[in-house]
C-alpha cells in the first residue's frame, strides 16, 4: 500500500485556509485605513502602520526569497 501524505495536506489546507482570512481581514482593515480617521492620523499611528509593514515584509521576503531570505 503506498504511503500518503494525506494528514499533511490536511494541515496545509487548513493552514492556508487560515492564512487567506487573515489576509482578508488586513485587507478590509487597510481599505478602512486600520482604523484611523486620515484627518487624525499622528506619529503613533504612523509607527505602528511601520511595525505592520516590517512584520509584513519579513513574511513576503521569505515568500518570494528576497531581502535577507534572498539566494
Amino acid at each position: 500500500m503506498p504511503k500518503t501524505n494525506d494528514a499533511a495536506l490536511d494541515t496545509f489546507i487548513a493552514a492556508k485556509t487560515e492564512i487567506d482570512a487573515m489576509m482578508a481581514r488586513l485587507a478590509a482593515h487597510s481599505a478602512d485605513h486600520f482604523g484611523y480617521n486620515p484627518e487624525e492620523v499622528h506619529w503613533g499611528h504612523v509607527g505602528t502602520m511601520e511595525h505592520y509593514r516590517a512584520r509584513l515584509r519579513e513574511i513576503t521576503d521569505m515568500a518570494f526569497g528576497e531581502g535577507e531570505h534572498a539566494a
